[in-house]
């Protein structure tokens, strides 16, 4: 059974909504790096990698696209772990040149 031109589409493209999410999630908070406000750039990159992992545990391994790494576990594991660090040092570092 061949898809028609139109579900062939939709299914290309969301395939690749998780990660385009995550993607402008990651994009605002270089943004707000580049305004120099780092903490909430920190912030915001981080809380990308937890809806990665988020979406990563919701979604079938064909739908997370480019999310998808390695196993589902692992993924999610990692992108959580890996968000809570920036998140904590994000949070916890003081003083600097960059301090807002």
């Amino acid at each position: 059974m061949e898809l028609l031109p139109e579900q062939r589409w939709r299914s290309a493209a969301g395939k690749h909504l998780p990660f385009a999410l995550v993607l402008v999630v990651a994009g605002l908070g270089l943004l707000r790096i580049v305004q120099y406000h780092w903490r909430q750039g920190a912030v915001l990159i981080g809380l990308a990698l937890l809806i990665a992992a988020l979406l990563r545990v919701l979604v079938t391994d064909e739908q997370a696209g480019l999310i998808a790494i390695r196993g589902r576990s692992v993924d999610a594991l990692l992108y959580s772990g890996l968000g809570v660090a920036v998140i904590f040092v994000a949070m916890t570092i003081i003083g600097g040149p960059l301090d807002r």
